[in-house]
């Protein structure tokens, strides 16, 4: 009767300590097997056996790249404290995977100093600037260090990253206003050098346009002569001299101006002297002095004729 009891228990104990010599690793995974406390195996992904109760798995080990994410404050050579992010990622090399379960108990402790040493050596030898454009400097060094220390452990540094750097807010603030100043110098001096090609182009067309306006100038005054020339000739035809046609030339143009002004119903000018008489004694006056001028001129030449004449004479009595 007693035995009835027992068989039930004996048959579940018997189930038990076969399922438990019965275990299974996943993917990307390692399992360390060891018998009485000592290594016995490394078993990778898949259905394994191990003697129950003897055998004991003793920890398992990711081997899927990680990454540790480190943040590290330090100062720089300008004496500016700033804050830099380095990501590191790693992996479990296959073949040392005893070393990695039992040579560290901690790798992400291991990784973290290494990453404070290297950073805290290498940026306080630049300033703030150097350590934006020189980051990747930076992560070749850390990623070096590591490379050469946690070989020895069974893990492969596969890459460092500085992902961020954040100096010190108000150096951010300060550092903000020196760009803006910056631009605003820039935008100043296209916005100097836009105006100066504005003056120049002016004093260009303005130059341009005066001497299109002094050639058009010249060119009136030039037909202005010939027409003149012109009506010389023809008054001289009908038995006027040259003073006199001069003369009546200038009163028809003093009356021709009139009449235009007359014609501008919005002008303001005034032409002085306008009264009747005045054409009369202006051409009176030219005349006279059209007369005096040949007067003046005939005696000038004469007296340089009689100079040259005298000249001559002394120059002759020399020669004799």
């Amino acid at each position: 009767m007693l035995s009835y009891v027992f068989i039930p228990i004996i048959i579940v104990l018997f189930l038990v300590i076969l399922f438990s010599g019965i275990f299974t690793v996943r993917q990307q995974k390692a399992a360390i097997l060891e018998r009485f406390g000592k290594f016995k195996s490394i078993k990778n992904s898949g259905l394994h056996l191990k003697i129950p109760i003897i055998d004991q798995i003793a920890g398992r080990i990711n081997l899927k790249v990680q990454q540790l994410d480190v943040l590290v404050e330090t100062k720089t050579k300008d004496n500016v404290f700033v804050k830099l992010k380095i990501s590191v990622q790693f992996q479990v090399i296959r073949t040392n995977i005893y070393d990695a379960f039992y040579k560290l108990e901690s790798p992400a402790d291991q990784i973290t100093s290494y990453v404070f040493d290297v950073v805290r050596a290498e940026v306080p030898k630049m300033i703030l600037d150097d350590v934006f454009e020189r980051k990747d400097d930076i992560a070749i060094a850390v990623n070096r260090e590591l490379n050469e220390s946690m070989q020895d452990y069974g893990y492969d540094i596969i890459k460092t990253l500085v992902t961020d750097i954040d100096p010190d807010e108000q150096v951010k603030h300060a550092m903000n206003r020196i760009n803006s100043a910056e631009r605003e110098k820039v935008a100043a001096e296209y916005e100097g050098e836009a105006e100066r090609i504005r003056i120049v182009a002016k004093a260009r067309a303005e130059a341009e346009s005066k001497r299109l306006q002094g050639q058009g100038i010249a060119d009136q005054r030039r037909e202005i002569a010939r027409g003149l020339e012109e009506s010389v000739d023809v008054l001289n035809n009908v038995g006027i001299n040259s003073q006199e046609a001069s003369a009546l030339i200038v009163v028809t143009q003093h009356y021709d101006t009139l009449q235009a002004i007359g014609e501008e119903t919005n002008s303001n000018l005034i032409l002085l002297p306008n009264s009747p008489q005045a054409g009369s004694d202006m051409l009176n006056n030219m005349v006279a002095s059209f007369t005096a001028s040949n007067q003046i001129g005939e005696a000038m030449r004469k007296k340089n004729e009689e100079i040259e004449q005298e000249k001559k004479n002394q120059d002759d009595s020399k020669r004799k």
